[in-house]
């Protein structure tokens, strides 16, 4: 439309000039009027001209305007027509698939019949079976004339009262073979025997207790219609618990990273004094990243003070990450700190290398820095890690067989082993009740006033160790052997506990006469 315009314009453009030009003409003379129509008629011709081609050049524009409308047209035909098949043949898939769920429903339904008729018919089977083996069992009762249970007893008390003499002679050539082993056995037994680490210790809680400045503040904090304590809340991941204790509040959560994280960010509000969900997450953030980098500075300063080199930084970071950690209410890393001097102590005595010694004992425990965030047990977790940042393959044995589940294969594993059992099994180390702690000091006492030929009996070190007295005219120097690991027997399928229990028989012999 444009170019039409622009024709147009120049075609009356032309004409005006053309009648100016015979004005022109007109008023300079007769004598150039012949000249005045020429260019009128030229001027003429020429606008015919023009109009001609312009009127082509439209009729061809609106031509191809024609062809492309036509062609978008038949485009936006082929692609209704496309999805119109894609539509048909989803719908026929999803026909086929409803009618092969529903043969698989009728057939599920039938088997479930049929497993139904089936126990049915078993369990009918099994109380025949039953009825007829207690028949049996009556009828040989009756001929033999003597009860299931008391034969049993019998036959037992003929094969205790015969082989007691000869169990506990074996017992104890068992233990003095074991005795006379070679010397990397007799460096286990010594490193075994060795005396319990001692230092303080402080159980860790669950919660956290933040001083107010006045009880005003707790109502900002929870803030209109609770929406800051909410917020708090679900940014944190803890829980905050506002009493009727003047000017505290109180965080709670099972994570220690999260709680320490939560406490930070609240003493930071509280000194700002500017409370609203959008300061919450900005504090929470930046707390966040001041965290991160306090954790690696645990870690840093872990190391120097066990004198250990040669880390990857990402995991010195986890060694900090233990800080935050607990098992039973014992600090992770406080545990492995102590786990890593025991073993470098013990070592040193035995002639070991100490800094491995040290670095197994700090790292034995390592999984335990990211075991809620990937599955598997912290055992599992700390043997990747090791092996990702390329630690001594006795550092990666000590942390597969720290619990039991893998055999140790070298002595600094076996001091590993112990000195894990020392620092968590000791008293104080991990939370327990006053009542779960007496009643298992009375069930061990109990058992052992069970056996019989035992008088008394004491659990001493906090149900570490066990001394039983037996009387000299029931139990010989060669049964106290059978005694003792019957006890061991007892407590091991009897009783939970944490570490080991030193069982100790003692039978005394006194010769008394009065002279008269």
């Amino acid at each position: 439309m444009g170019t039409t315009n622009a024709i147009l314009f120049l075609v009356i453009g032309l004409i005006i000039g053309a009648i100016l030009a015979l004005v022109m003409a007109v008023l300079t003379g007769f004598g150039a009027g012949k000249k005045a129509n020429k260019i009128i008629s030229d001027a003429k011709k020429e606008a015919d001209k023009h109009k001609r081609d312009t009127l082509l050049e439209l009729k061809e524009e609106s031509h191809k305007l024609k062809l492309e409308t036509d062609k978008e047209i038949k485009e936006r035909k082929s692609e209704l027509l496309s999805s119109e098949s894609r539509l048909q043949e989803r719908e026929k898939s999803l026909d086929k698939r409803e009618e092969l769920l529903q043969k698989r429903d009728n057939s599920l339904e039938e088997r479930n019949n049929n497993l139904t008729l089936m126990q049915a018919k078993v369990q009918e089977k099994e109380a025949k079976m039953d009825e007829l083996l207690k028949q049996e069992m009556e009828k040989l009762e009756s001929i033999a004339k003597f009860s299931r249970e008391k034969a049993h007893d019998l036959i037992l008390e003929r094969v205790e009262a015969s082989m007691a003499k000869e169990i506990a002679e074996l017992i104890k050539e068992r233990e003095a073979e074991a005795k006379l082993e070679t010397d990397k056995k007799a460096k286990n037994m010594l490193v075994e025997s060795m005396q319990r680490y001692a230092s303080d210790v402080a159980s860790e809680q669950t919660v956290s207790t933040i001083t107010l400045p006045n009880d005003d503040m707790k109502g900002r904090l929870i803030g209109r219609e609770g929406r800051n304590i909410r917020t708090i809340e679900a940014v944190t991941g803890v829980d905050l618990i506002i009493d009727d204790t003047p000017e505290a509040i109180t965080i709670s959560s099972f994570d220690p990273l999260r709680r320490e994280i939560a406490k930070i960010t609240i003493e930071t509000l509280i000194k700002d004094g500017r409370i609203h969900p959008a300061r919450i997450e900005e504090i929470y953030d930046k707390t966040c990243k001041d965290m991160n980098a306090k954790i690696l500075e645990i870690g840093n300063e872990t190391l120097i003070d066990l004198g250990l080199t040669k880390f990857d930084p990402e995991l010195v970071n986890l060694v900090g990450k233990l800080k935050f950690r607990t098992s039973y209410g014992q600090n992770a890393l406080s545990h492995s700190i102590e786990v890593a001097k025991i073993c470098g102590t013990i070592a040193g005595e035995l002639g070991e290398n100490i800094n491995l010694a040290k670095r197994a004992g700090l790292l034995h425990d390592i999984g335990k820095a990211i075991d809620s965030e990937i599955e598997g047990s912290h055992v599992e977790i700390g043997v990747t890690i090791a092996k990702k940042y390329h630690e001594d393959k006795v550092v990666i044995n000590s942390i597969a067989s720290h619990h039991g589940n893998t055999e140790p294969k070298s002595v600094i594993a076996w001091l590993v082993q112990i000195a894990d059992t020392l620092s968590a099994a000791r008293p104080g180390a991990r939370n327990e009740s006053l009542e779960n702690y007496i009643q298992r000091l009375e069930k061990l006492e109990s058992i052992s006033t069970d056996i019989e030929g035992v008088e008394k009996a004491y659990a001493l070190q906090a149900g570490r160790e066990l001394r039983v007295m037996v009387r000299p005219d029931d139990i010989s120097d060669a049964e106290s052997y059978k005694v003792a690991r019957d006890l061991k027997e007892k407590i091991e399928n009897e009783m939970e506990y944490p570490g080991t229990i030193k069982i100790t028989v003692i039978r005394e012999t006194r010769a008394q006469e009065e002279a008269k």
